[in-house]
């Protein structure tokens, strides 16, 4: 089906209408080595919400915060047209351990840093960035859910989080009546499929949309990297090159350069590039509501806009995913199995209605 970026969608269990592709901006700002310096990251808003674009994606730690005070440059005069999205976790201090992780302290004062640096007095929707396995849920959401009630915050949401948790999460924000989670940001490509396995199914069944980071793998699926930029893993840390990146994801590897190759061949069947090709396959799946798209120059942005509009066969489908099929493990695997079937429905079709 051929999309355009005004053909808004609800985010998850919520009425708020999103783009079908959110700009992300991790790139804005050349803090760390390979992003966009002012008057380009600009360009990029500009072509974006141009075309109808109104979801924007951010954190409070992405270019050392440039990104932030780079957006609530670019964004006074149409601050309430934007579904502005920004996340807290990240240490926002070297040395003090109350300036990251998941607690309130550090979910309060990161919400008053972003909202300085947005030029904004209410965030669209705020992210738990990633897990800290220290703070109790019940604090998380409680913290969460004042800032909704104090008018910071219009809507919640999780990124990378076990599925476990997550599921506690909005089961206990449900019961107790807090603000329950809209969305869930996971990483999500051909060449990052477990999240299939549990995230994906449980955020279709508790009403969180999927917002998919990473959906070129790192660019490994744009066609940007050969076997010659295989090596070493990269550090830990975003600065340096954006191949580091690649490397210390683990995105750049033989199995991530051999699905590229299949992207490749899909790409060239179709008169497409491989990066339109790669995300054109996450908007398939009906429980993702907005790929991240993370655009470094005006050409690549308009080249991924291209993915909208791009349509498969069967057989190109078929080949994509076997390229990049994961084993799904147990239970899933044992729960498809013929014997498994035949023991508890005997050979009788029986369809949910929902």
């Amino acid at each position: 089906m051929t999309l355009t970026l005004d053909t808004y969608r609800t985010l998850g269990r919520s009425g708020l209408r999103v783009s079908p592709l959110a700009l992300g901006t991790m790139t804005f700002g050349s803090d760390w080595g390979w992003g966009a310096e002012a008057s380009e990251a600009r360009k990029l808003l500009d072509i974006y919400t141009e075309r109808g674009g109104n979801f924007i994606d951010t954190a409070s730690m992405y270019t050392g915060g440039s990104s932030e005070r780079l957006l609530g440059e670019f964004t006074r005069d149409n601050r309430e047209s934007l579904v502005l999205a920004t996340k807290y976790t990240m240490l926002r201090r070297p040395g003090d351990p109350n300036s990251g992780g998941n607690h309130r302290k550090s979910m309060f004062a990161s919400v008053e840093a972003s909202l300085r640096n947005l030029r904004t007095d209410y965030l669209d929707l705020l992210y738990l960035h990633a897990w800290d396995f220290l703070t109790p849920v019940e604090e998380i959401l409680r913290g969460m859910d004042d800032l909704v009630r104090h008018g910071k915050v219009l809507y919640v949401a999780i990124s990378d989080a076990p599925a476990w948790q997550v599921s506690r999460m909005q089961t206990i924000a449900d019961l107790r009546g807090w603000s329950p989670l809209v969305a869930l940001q996971i990483e999500y490509s051909l060449i990052e499929r477990t999240v299939e396995r549990d995230l994906i199914p449980m955020a279709r069944e508790l009403g969180l949309g999927v917002i998919p980071w990473s959906p070129l793998g790192s660019g490994v699926l744009s066609g940007k990297y050969s076997r010659a930029d295989l090596g070493a893993p990269g550090v830990g840390s975003p600065e340096g090159t954006r191949k580091n990146v690649a490397l210390a994801s683990g995105a750049l590897t033989e199995r991530g350069l051999a699905i590229a190759e299949v992207v490749k061949e899909v790409a060239a069947q179709l008169g497409r590039t491989p990066a339109q090709v790669a995300l054109a396959w996450t908007l398939r799946n009906p429980a993702v509501t907005a790929p991240i798209i993370g655009a470094r120059t005006p050409e690549q942005l308009e080249d991924n806009l291209g993915a909208l509009t791009v349509e498969f066969d069967a057989g190109q489908v078929a080949r994509l995913e076997a390229a990049s099929a994961v084993d799904l493990g147990f239970p899933h695997e044992f729960l498809t199995r013929e014997m498994t079937r035949t023991v508890t429905t005997g050979g009788l079709t029986v369809q949910a209605r929902r």
